[in-house]
């Protein structure tokens, strides 16, 4: 039987080995303010996760694909809007990518990760905010470690510019994109 975690100051740390996110325990998620006054909340469906767990965790590494056109919001006519020209126009680029380029601080179960995040053909660099959630075993016998990771980003950067002005002063949409992420990773097997 394999070690699933060991001793990363002070944490009980996943196993050095690749990580798949698991479909089934995993959001992928979006806030981004509405008429100045609200918040608008959405996710992605279906997106995918590789985790590369160095012997030194902060050397390791991660890519995700996620698929535009699953986006929902709860709101058919608005996630229809967000799948076109507008925003993502999904049918000519089905996915956003992102790719860590390194640890760039840590503290406790912090990580920041610097990394790229590409969007419509578009690449600009992210800090993402990981919270490491703990490492344990299923009861199948999968290795498995939860996390959650926070950004905040300007959609404009992307050319996800679509608004409209309010009369009252403000915009339909805030520029400012709030993305949360949440998941469980599981060892690759064979």
């Amino acid at each position: 039987m394999t070690v699933s975690t060991r001793e990363f100051e002070g944490l009980q740390f996943p196993a050095a080995g690749t990580y798949d996110l698991d479909a089934a325990h995993k959001r992928v998620g979006f806030v981004v303010k509405h008429l100045m006054v609200s918040k608008v909340r959405g996710q992605f469906a279906e997106a995918s996760a590789t985790i590369v767990v160095a012997e030194n965790p902060l050397e390791s590494s991660v890519t995700a694909s996620i698929k535009t056109a699953s986006v929902e919001t709860g709101q058919a006519d608005r996630d229809n809007h967000l799948r076109a020209g507008d925003f993502f126009e999904a049918e000519k680029y089905p996915t956003m990518e992102y790719r860590s380029t390194g640890v760039k601080s840590h503290s406790g179960t912090e990580f920041v990760l610097d990394g790229e995040l590409t969007i419509k053909g578009v690449t600009k660099p992210v800090e993402l905010v990981v919270e490491f959630e703990g490492a344990t075993t299923s009861p199948y016998g999968q290795h498995v470690f939860g996390f959650s990771a926070t950004t905040e980003i300007d959609r404009d950067d992307w050319g996800l510019s679509w608004n409209v002005a309010l009369e009252s002063g403000g915009v339909m949409v805030s520029k400012k994109v709030k993305i949360e992420i949440e998941g469980e990773a599981v060892l690759r097997q064979g």
